[in-house]
């Protein structure tokens, strides 16, 4: 689920018989439940909602999800290198680095 940027992930208790979800990315733990689909969403939405606002009382910028983007300073040797390494196997340089990454 996603609210304003901020991502829900949700878990079901079957002995509770009660879904439970966090918040994604944030080093604040933001929870919410419910015991429907429906009450589930309203509940994730409050919870972004009341993590903003208690955020604003207390004068804090909100934690903000990653982006999916960064930025990495190497040498230019370096760079060079996977930017050889991209063009050899027929790939961007973001789509190399991307699949180095996800084998780690």
């Amino acid at each position: 689920m996603k609210h304003k940027g901020y991502t829900g992930t949700v878990a079901f208790d079957e002995e509770a018989e009660i879904f439970h979800g966090e918040v994604e990315g944030l080093r604040d733990v933001v929870t919410f439940q419910g015991t429907t689909v429906e009450e589930i969403k309203r509940a994730f939405r409050e919870s972004v909602e009341d993590y903003l606002a208690f955020c604003a009382e207390r004068g804090e910028s909100p934690e903000r999800p990653a982006s999916g983007k960064f930025v990495l300073r190497v040498p230019s040797s370096t760079h060079r290198f996977l930017i050889a390494e991209a063009k050899r196997q027929k790939k961007s340089l973001n789509a190399y680095i991307l699949d180095r990454l996800q084998r780690t």
